[in-house]
């Protein structure tokens, strides 16, 4: 995606948010965004080590992580290490 959007002349900066919607199951165990766990803000998620959510909040950290390895072999993995933000409120007007 990043390649796509430089290629095609978008000037990205730090702090540009890049989105290619959620690998989610047919489950309500396996959807893959909050937004979808919460069912668009209608149901409160437990989060780890916080109180029940239906969106994030300033203040909060996102930490995502990524790892694919076939039958657990590490030594053949591919991925990535944590990258996180922090989510901040608008600035005043």
């Amino acid at each position: 995606m990043i390649a796509h959007h430089t290629l095609g002349g978008c000037g990205l900066r730090t702090g540009d948010l890049l989105g290619s919607g959620t690998i989610s199951g047919a489950e309500p165990g396996e959807r893959g965004s909050l937004l979808e766990m919460s069912e668009g803000g209608k149901k409160e998620i437990l989060l780890a080590g916080m109180d029940a959510r239906k969106f994030l909040k300033d203040g909060d950290t996102v930490t995502l992580r990524g790892l694919c390895a076939k039958d657990g072999n590490q030594r053949m993995a591919v991925g990535f290490g944590a990258c996180s933000g922090r989510i901040y409120g608008a600035p005043p007007q």
